[in-house]
C-alpha cells in the first residue's frame, strides 16, 4: 500500500508538472498567434498605402507623358497582378488575400471603371487589415462562447452591437428570427405553401424567375452553375408570394431572402426571416406597390440629416443633390449590396434585434464617415457619381460603428415614430391631392372625348339632310 502510494504521488506530481508545461505552450502558442496577426495586418497597411499612394500619383500625373508616367504604369500593372506571398513565421502561414470571403462574395471589389482597380485592391487590403487586428479581441469571441441559452438583455444588445462571430450567427439568428414570428409560425406551414406553388403559379412567379438571375452577381454561391441556391431561392420567394397575398414579390425582396439563405442554410429558417423583416420588424407597407413606408423613412432621414450634419446637408442642397436615390436602396435591403459583407452582416446582427432605428442610425453614419471627401466634391455629377460606390469604401466596421451608436448622439425610438407619423400624413395629403388632380385631368379629357363625338355625330347628321333635299 506505501509503493502505491508513493507511486500515486509521483503520478500526480508528474500530471501537474505536464499539465503546467501545457498550460505555458498553449498561452505562448495564443500570444504567437496574436502577434503573427498583428503583423499581417501591419503588412497589410503598408502595401495599402503604397497601392494608395500609387493611386493619388496616377490622379495628380493624369495622361502626361514621360518616363515617370510609364515607371508609374509598370509600378501600377505589377501592384494589381501582386498578392501578398506565402511567408512563413512560426510556423504560422501569412495567406494571401483570396478571391471570395467566407459568405462566397467577391474580397475585391468588383468596379467596372478601369480607374477604381486600384482602391478596389487598396480596400481588400484595408478589410483584411482590420479583419487580422480584430483577432486581438479574444475576450468578446470568448464572451460568446460562454453566453449560453440566449435571452434578452441589454448585454446581448452590446454583443449583436460589437458583431456576431460567424461561427455562432447561424445560431443567433435563428432564434432572432423565432423571437419575431413565433406567434406566426404553424406547424407544416411552409410545406403547405410549397405544396400551393407546385399546383398553381403566382402571378409573380415570371418577376421572380428574372430576378433569381440578377441576385448578387459577385457572390460564387449564386453564379455557379451547379449551386442549389437559387432554386432555393425560387421556393422561399414563391412561398411567400402566398404567404402574403398583399404583398406578393416586390423587387429587393429576392436579395433578404438570399442573406437569409446564404447564413441560414435552411429554406424554411430563410423564409420565416424575410417575414420576420417584411412583417414585424419593417412598418406595415415598406414593401407594398406604393413604397408608402419606405418613402416616409426617406423624408425621416432628411430631417435627421439636417439634424445632425447640417453643413453637409447644406453642401448637397447648394448642388441640387437628391439623396434618396442612393439611400432608397439602402433600407429596402438593409445596405445588401451597398456594403461590404463583413460591415452589412453587422447591421444585419442589431438589425435584427432592434429594429428600423440601426438603419437610420447606420445610415447617418455613413454619411459621417465620408462626409469631408463629399466636401470636398464642388461639382453635382462629381458628387453623383461619388455616391454610386463610395459606400464601398468603407472598410473599418469597429469606427462606422462607434459613429452609429455613439458619435452621432443616438435619437430615441419616440423620437423616430413621431417623425414618421408626421411625414405619412403628409405623403397621404400630397397623394390624395395628386389622385384629385389624375381624376380631374381624367375627367376633362372625358369631357373633351364626348364633345368631340357629338360634334361628329352633328355633322354627320347635317350631311345627311342635306343629300337628302337634294335628291328630292
Amino acid at each position: 500500500m506505501e509503493a502505491y502510494r508513493t507511486q500515486n504521488r509521483f503520478l500526480n506530481a508528474e500530471i501537474h508538472q505536464v499539465t503546467k508545461i501545457w498550460r505555458q505552450v498553449a498561452e505562448k502558442e495564443k500570444v504567437l498567434l496574436t502577434k503573427c496577426a498583428y503583423l499581417q495586418a501591419k503588412n497589410c497597411q503598408l502595401e495599402s498605402k503604397y497601392l494608395a499612394g500609387l493611386r493619388r500619383l496616377q490622379e495628380a500625373m493624369g495622361s502626361e507623358a514621360g518616363e515617370c508616367s510609364e515607371l508609374l504604369k509598370q509600378l501600377t500593372e505589377e501592384a494589381l497582378q501582386w498578392e501578398a506571398s506565402e511567408a512563413t513565421a512560426d510556423g504560422v502561414g501569412l495567406s494571401p488575400i483570396s478571391e471570395y470571403d467566407e459568405y462566397g462574395f467577391l474580397t475585391v471589389p468588383d468596379y467596372e471603371v478601369e480607374d477604381l482597380k486600384l482602391l478596389a485592391k487598396v480596400q481588400a487590403l484595408e478589410v483584411r487589415s482590420h479583419h487580422l487586428l480584430a483577432q486581438e479581441g479574444r475576450p468578446l469571441q470568448e464572451r460568446w462562447a460562454t453566453l449560453g441559452e440566449l435571452t434578452p438583455s441589454a448585454e446581448l444588445k452590446q454583443l449583436l452591437r460589437a458583431g456576431v462571430p460567424r461561427e455562432h450567427r447561424p445560431r443567433v439568428w435563428r432564434w432572432l428570427v423565432q423571437l419575431r414570428v413565433q406567434h406566426l409560425q404553424a406547424p407544416g406551414h411552409y410545406q403547405k405553401l410549397l405544396t400551393r406553388c407546385q399546383t398553381c403559379e403566382h402571378p409573380a412567379a415570371r418577376q421572380i424567375e428574372l430576378d433569381l438571375h440578377r441576385t448578387f452577381p459577385n457572390n460564387k454561391h449564386f453564379t455557379c452553375p451547379t449551386s442549389g441556391f437559387p432554386d432555393k431561392l425560387r421556393r422561399v420567394l414563391l412561398a411567400f408570394s402566398w404567404h402574403n397575398p398583399t404583398i406578393g414579390y416586390c423587387q429587393g425582396l429576392n436579395r433578404l431572402a438570399a442573406i437569409a439563405l446564404l447564413i441560414l442554410d435552411e429554406e424554411e429558417s430563410a423564409f420565416w426571416c424575410l417575414v420576420a423583416i417584411v412583417e414585424t420588424i419593417m412598418p406595415p407597407d415598406y414593401y407594398s406597390k406604393t413604397l408608402t413606408a419606405s418613402q416616409v423613412d426617406q423624408r425621416v432621414l432628411q430631417d435627421l440629416l439636417s439634424e445632425k450634419l447640417p453643413r453637409l446637408m447644406a453642401h448637397l442642397g447648394q448642388h441640387h443633390v437628391d439623396l434618396s436615390l442612393v439611400t432608397f436602396n439602402w433600407f429596402l435591403v438593409v445596405f445588401v449590396d451597398s456594403l461590404i459583407s463583413d460591415i452589412f452582416l453587422r447591421i444585419w446582427d442589431a438589425f435584427l434585434y432592434e429594429g428600423t432605428k440601426v438603419v437610420f442610425r447606420y445610415a447617418l453614419a455613413i454619411f459621417k464617415y465620408n462626409e469631408e471627401e463629399i466636401l470636398r466634391l464642388q461639382d453635382g455629377l462629381d458628387i453623383y457619381q461619388y455616391l454610386r460606390f463610395f459606400t464601398k469604401t468603407i472598410s473599418n466596421s469597429r469606427k462606422l460603428t462607434s459613429i452609429a451608436f455613439a458619435d452621432m448622439n443616438p435619437f430615441p425610438m419616440k423620437q423616430l415614430r413621431q417623425l414618421r407619423a408626421a411625414h405619412r400624413e403628409q405623403l397621404e395629403a400630397e397623394l390624395q391631392e395628386l389622385e384629385r388632380f389624375k381624376a380631374e385631368y381624367l375627367e376633362s379629357r372625358a369631357s373633351q372625348g364626348r364633345a368631340v363625338a357629338e360634334g361628329c355625330a352633328g355633322e354627320g347628321e347635317g350631311e345627311g339632310e342635306g343629300e337628302g333635299e337634294g335628291e328630292a
